[in-house]
C-alpha cells in the first residue's frame, strides 16, 4: 500500500469543497473534520469536473472533493445530488462528465451510452459500499427486530400497527404501542430504492412479488425526495419507519434484520461480509464491474440490505483532457486513503483490495477506447 499524507484543511478551504458540490454536501459531511487522506503521490489535473447523480454518495462525495481538492488546488469538482436516475439521465446526455448511481447501468441505457462515449462502453466502477438502514422512530421503542416480511408488510402498507404480531412475535419483553406505522418512501427515482424492492422481492417474494425499480411501486403512504428527505420525515414523525443510507441515520434508530434464524445490526462489517461474496454481472465486458448482490442470504453475520453505488464513465471520451480528468479523480476516489476518508466520515465499507485493483486497471484504460 503507498504511503498516505494528511492535508490539514482550514475552515475556509473545507466550506469551499463543501460549497463545490452543489446541492450535494449535508451539513454533516466533513464536519469537525480537520484532516482527510491523500495518497502521496495522487495525480491533480487543473480544471473542471461536472458530475451528478446519487444522493446516497452525497457524504462521501463532498468528502472526496474536500481530499482532492484541498491537494489539487487547480481543480473544481462538482456534484449535483438529483439522484441516480438523474444523474444517469444527464451522463448520457452528456451533461456531465461522470455519474453517481445506486444502480448499474441497464442493457438499454448501456446500449445508449456508446454514441454518448464516442463509440466505446460505458463502465459501472463500485465505489461506495454502505448497508442501507431501516431507521424508525417510536417513542420508547429504541430497538427493533424486524423480518423480511414484516419489514415487506409494513412497506406495503398490509401490517399497519406497531402491536401486530408479525412484528411483536419477533420482540418479546418490548412494549410495542397500537399505534398506526407511517411507512416514508422515495418520491424520486432512487438507486436506494432500486436496492431496497430488490432486497425486498428477493426475501420476502410473497409478500413483496413486485421486480425490483428504481420507483417506488405501490401508492405511497408517505413520500420524501432523496436520503436526507426520508431522514428528516423519520426523524420528525412518531410511528414512521423509512428506508436510508447508513451515513444519513444520524440519531435514529435502526432495526435489526432477520437473516436466517438471527437478526443482525447495521455495520460496515456486516454489509461488507454480502458484497466479498457476490459476484460480478454476467455480460458487462472485460472493464465493467456491477455487481450481482445475493439480497435473499441466509448466512450468519451477513447484513443483505447494502447498496453498491457506482462511478458510470465513459471508457473514450472525445476530449482526451475530460477522460483524463475523469481518471484522475475516480483513481482517488478508489484508493485506500479515497476509501479511508468516506468510511471515517460515513460507515461505508472500503473495497478489498483485491477488487480495488481490478477497478485501477478499468481507471487506467480509461482513453483507450477499450471494451
Amino acid at each position: 500500500m503507498r504511503p498516505s499524507t494528511y492535508r490539514t484543511l482550514s475552515a475556509a478551504a473545507l466550506a469551499s469543497a463543501v460549497a463545490l458540490t452543489t446541492a450535494c454536501g449535508s451539513d454533516d459531511a466533513v464536519r469537525g473534520r480537520d484532516q482527510i487522506p491523500v495518497p502521496s503521490d495522487l495525480a491533480c489535473f487543473g480544471g473542471n469536473l461536472s458530475a451528478s447523480g446519487s444522493s446516497a454518495q452525497e457524504n462521501a462525495m463532498t468528502t472526496w472533493i474536500a481530499g482532492y481538492q484541498t491537494e489539487c488546488e487547480d481543480a473544481l469538482v462538482f456534484y449535483d445530488a438529483i439522484g441516480s436516475g438523474g444523474g444517469r439521465s444527464q451522463f448520457l446526455d452528456g451533461a456531465v462528465d461522470f455519474a453517481g448511481s445506486d444502480a448499474a447501468l441497464d442493457e438499454d441505457e448501456a446500449a445508449d451510452a456508446t454514441e454518448r462515449c464516442e463509440g466505446s462502453p460505458a463502465v459501472n466502477i463500485p465505489a461506495y459500499v454502505v448497508p442501507i438502514a431501516v431507521v424508525f422512530n417510536l417513542e420508547g421503542v429504541d430497538s427493533l427486530n424486524l423480518t423480511p416480511e414484516a419489514i415487506a408488510g409494513i412497506f406495503r402498507g398490509e401490517v399497519t400497527h406497531w402491536d401486530d404480531p408479525v412484528i411483536a412475535d419477533a420482540n418479546p419483553g418490548t412494549e410495542l404501542p397500537d399505534r398506526r406505522i407511517t411507512p416514508v418512501s422515495r418520491s424520486d427515482e432512487s438507486g436506494t430504492t432500486e436496492n431496497f424492492t430488490a432486497y425486498l422481492n428477493a426475501a420476502a417474494p410473497d409478500v413483496w412479488p413486485d421486480e425490483p425499480s428504481g420507483q417506488w411501486p405501490v401508492p405511497p403512504v408517505e413520500a420524501a425526495q432523496g436520503n436526507s428527505g426520508v431522514a428528516e420525515a423519520v426523524h420528525g414523525g412518531d410511528g414512521t419507519i423509512g428506508y436510508v443510507e447508513a451515513s444519513h441515520v444520524g440519531d435514529m434508530s435502526a432495526a435489526a434484520v432477520g437473516v436466517g434464524e438471527e437478526f443482525v445490526e447495521v455495520s460496515p462489517e456486516s454489509a461488507a461480509s454480502v458484497v466479498a461474496a457476490s459476484p460480478e454481472r454476467e455480460g458487462g465486458g472485460e472493464h465493467d464491474h456491477a455487481i450481482d448482490i445475493d439480497y435473499g442470504t441466509t448466512e450468519s453475520g451477513v447484513y443483505p440490505i447494502v447498496l453498491v453505488s457506482y462511478q458510470i464513465a465513459c471508457m473514450d471520451y472525445g476530449d482526451e483532457a475530460e477522460g483524463e480528468r475523469v481518471r484522475d479523480f475516480l483513481s482517488y476516489v478508489i484508493s485506500p486513503e479515497g476509501q479511508q476518508a468516506a468510511s471515517e466520515e460515513t460507515g461505508s465499507a472500503p473495497l478489498p483490495e483485491e477488487i480495488r485493483g481490478d477497478l485501477q486497471k478499468t481507471l487506467d484504460a480509461i482513453g483507450t477506447g477499450a471494451a
